[in-house]
């Protein structure tokens, strides 16, 4: 057998090696052509040069003929033009990072079988070293993140104001989306009360353009300088590293009422918004004001915004805690199960759009201060195009984790103006991903990689993967035949408005118009609905119950007193503490009604339905409901005593979630398959949902006839204003749950699908908002 084997290892072979004999033939006759024309080794160049600059564009020169590159290969050795899903691991054999394969991964290279591990394991050293370098620095803000690839398409109705291409009519440009909490660790929870990240990278046919935002249109400082300040302010308490992910506590609260220009950012922040219910219903925003740039060089000023297609929709507060210790990951698998459903998330990007004047203000609003927003009522937001989410990652770290986004990754018609936060951006952004990535070349990642040509002549640095060619990384120049050349405006340059700048002095100050902290704030807590009210309040009792100075509390009263005194006084009393007087009048503003979230109706796409049933329900009707809940573009998932399924043969249906693992928070809505009973893991110290662990007996008058632990289910899933329906017998499960079967947003119906299609109607306006008490 050793004969033959030797044979087909040799037959394997000769395909490369003619390869590389004829690519080494053909460099030979290249040499020959060029000692026949009387060209000396050493000539740098693989023409000659010019006598004076050239001046018409041309492609790069190609290498000279003695010079070959690596092959094009994938990084694990793929030829090039091979399909994405094929361009990572590659063959059926582990090997080491250099292909050589491997006939053992469990054993250390040792002296024997009991000896010392020798240092020439080289299989050891590589696999261990890359494995001691498998974490980069997390990201010091925005670290926990979740992100998608998607399409968005132009609707032409910016070419008015812009000349950038991927904004015209039809066309698709791919988009990279992640989205992320601020204060967090990798590891802290999705649902924690936190400003949101909303960036979104274009790739565009003139080059990369991000468009880095937030979920809140403001933000807490109005100058970069002061980012470190609210960062650490906001991030764990250095001495213990606690508490995680959070603003309540001392250290925050101290800064932002030390800093009232941060009172309006707060205050969206402890509204609904700070708790979204998905990433898929939260709206984005730019914060900062742009300036876009048209054909004939006209400018406009512009503000960004992403609207959710499913609306703009958030959780309840305890509905979040819950949701931190059942399920961390809830707002990533969110996203991830709804790309993965075929209910693609989309968003409309629009812009409000304002006169480039010189004092660069808009109805008295400074459009340079990143604390304020112009209202939808002053400023309607014009749709230009429609982002759609339709793809998840296929590995977190290469592209979720590495994607590096930047507010200077501009395109031709897209300009920046001169808010002093977003110049501080400018800068940071782009020098954290040179510490965060190991160097300069982050945007060769492949996740990062334009998809537009690049010629930068920016040369080596730590992980240089392009080969580049060439020996005139410099311009002018005549050895490389002046390549590259400068565009011009008519032929897509990046052309920076000429603004005229008015005459000054150098000097660290703010303008006054900057100096207003509470009129905006006034009108956005105005604008709010009674339960929105309500929700306000309540989150501000809790962080500054988590505060432990007594000062602090006082000063942020102090700070709630010149934005409303309803506000102030019912979270002094949350307090139990003096509602202290306005030092200054009150600001004389209208309501926004845009800034509220209650109200309209919402597609329900991805909506999860939880349908609960036990052993004696109707295993059709159980069927039904989950076909018509489908029908409607929801989510269906079946809770049973145990896993499995429900029925036998054909007939039978699928067990999702148990009584055991089921939790309110899970779902947007529940449907009822009659009553079910107790399940046999209902006694005992196994689920202490249940509620029936050693002693319970004697604190219960008589023994449960439904499962306690949907008990639980369905009085937490009705505090939290979420519609409730049932059939056959479902309301004996409402009563033993003390749930009133007339109160509003409760269906008991006569069969499944009209209990489904009453749900699907109270599921549009995302919750049973009547059924929250308002003061």
């Amino acid at each position: 057998m050793a004969p033959k084997k030797a044979t087909t290892a040799k037959a394997a072979k000769p395909k490369k090696a003619t390869s590389g004999r004829a690519a080494t033939t053909a460099s030979a006759a290249n040499r020959r052509a060029a000692r026949d024309q009387d060209v000396p080794p050493g000539t740098p160049s693989s023409q000659p040069p010019a006598p004076s600059e050239p001046v018409d564009p041309r492609e790069p020169l190609p290498p000279k003929a003695d010079q070959r590159g690596p092959d094009p290969l994938s990084p694990t050795g793929r030829a090039a033009g091979a399909s994405a899903a094929s361009v990572a691991q590659t063959g059926p054999y582990l090997t080491t990072a250099q292909g050589a394969r491997l006939y053992d991964s469990d054993h250390s290279l040792k002296a024997g079988a009991r000896g010392p591990v020798l240092i020439q394991d080289h299989h050891l050293r590589e696999k261990i070293t890359h494995f001691d370098h498998e974490r980069i620095p997390e990201r010091v803000v925005h670290a926990r993140g979740a992100a998608a690839h998607g399409v968005f398409t132009g609707y032409g109705t910016a070419a008015k104001v812009t000349r950038a291409a991927f904004l015209a009519k039809g066309v698709e440009t791919p988009v990279f989306v992640r989205f992320s909490t601020v204060l967090g660790s990798r590891g802290s929870a999705d649902s924690v009360r936190d400003t949101r990240g909303f960036a979104t990278k274009f790739y565009t046919s003139e080059g990369t353009f991000d468009l880095v935002g937030n979920n809140i249109p403001v933000f807490f400082i109005q100058d970069a300088v002061k980012f470190p300040d609210i960062i650490h302010a906001g991030k764990p308490h250095p001495d213990r590293e606690i508490p995680q992910a959070q603003s309540a506590h001392d250290t925050f609260w101290d800064f932002v009422s030390l800093h009232t220009e941060a009172t309006h950012h707060t205050l969206w922040n402890m509204s609904d918004r700070g708790i979204p219910r998905s990433y898929r219903m939260m709206e984005g925003f730019g914060v900062h004001t742009f300036r876009l740039v048209n054909g004939k060089g006209a400018s406009t000023l512009v503000k960004f915004h992403w609207k959710p297609r499913l609306g703009v929709h958030s959780l309840v507060w305890e509905e979040a805690q819950i949701t931190a210790g059942m399920d961390p990951d809830f707002h990533r698998r969110d996203l991830a199960d709804a790309i993965e459903a075929g209910a693609f998330p989309q968003w409309e990007l629009g812009i409000q759009t304002f006169p480039d004047t010189p004092d660069q203000t808009f109805e008295g609003i400074d459009l340079l201060d990143p604390t304020k927003i112009v209202p939808e009522e002053l400023a309607a937001v014009q749709p230009i195009g429609l982002m759609t989410l339709n793809a998840n990652p296929q590995n977190y770290f290469a592209e979720t984790e590495q994607v590096a986004f930047h507010p200077g990754h501009l395109v031709p018609g897209i300009d920046v103006t001169d808010d002093p936060l977003l110049a501080g951006r400018l800068f940071s952004y782009l020098d954290t991903q040179i510490s965060r990535l190991g160097g300069p070349n982050f945007g060769q990642i492949p996740v990062n990689r334009p998809h537009a040509p690049v010629n930068d002549m920016l040369r080596d640095g730590m992980h240089q993967t392009a080969v580049h060619t060439g020996v005139a990384p410099y311009r002018p120049n005549s050895l490389d035949g002046g390549c590259p050349f400068l565009a011009g405006a008519d032929t897509a340059a990046f052309v920076e408005v000429p603004v005229e700048l008015p005459a000054a002095q150098k000097e660290r100050a703010a303008p006054e118009s900057f100096d207003d902290h509470f009129g905006q704030p006034r009108q956005f807590w105005l604008s709010m609905t009674p339960v929105e009210r309500e929700h306000i309040v309540a989150a501000y009792t809790f962080e500054l119950s988590k505060c432990s100075e007594q000062t602090i509390r006082e000063r942020v009263l102090a700070v709630l007193a010149n934005v409303d005194s309803e506000l102030c006084a019912q979270v002094a009393a949350g307090l139990g503490l003096p509602a202290p007087a306005a030092t200054e009048p009150l600001a004389r503003v209208e309501p926004s009604p845009a800034l509220s979230q209650i109200g309209g109706t919402w597609p329900l796409d991805g909506r999860v339905v939880g349908i609960v049933a036990g052993p004696d329900s109707d295993v059709k009707g159980v069927a039904a409901a989950r076909k018509a809940v489908l029908a409607a573009g929801m989510t269906p998932l079946v809770i049973a005593p145990t896993g499995g399924a429900l029925g036998t043969g054909k007939a039978s249906v699928a067990v999702q979630r148990t009584f055991a693992t089921a939790r309110s928070t899970e779902f947007d809505a529940l449907l009822l398959a009659g009553a079910p009973g107790p399940a046999a893991d209902a006694d005992g110290a196994r689920d202490a949902k249940s509620g029936r662990g050693k002693g319970g007996r004697s604190k219960v008058a008589r023994r449960p006839a439904a499962d306690p632990r949907l008990l639980l289910l369905v009085s937490e899933t009705f505090r939290h204003a979420k519609a409730i329906g049932g059939w056959d017998g479902a309301a004996a499960l409402l009563d033993e749950a003390g749930v009133p079967t007339d109160a509003a947003g409760i269906v008991d119906a006569a069969n499944p699908a009209s209990a489904t299609k009453s749900l699907a109607a109270l599921l549009a306006e995302h919750r049973v908002w009547d059924r929250f008490p308002a003061a």
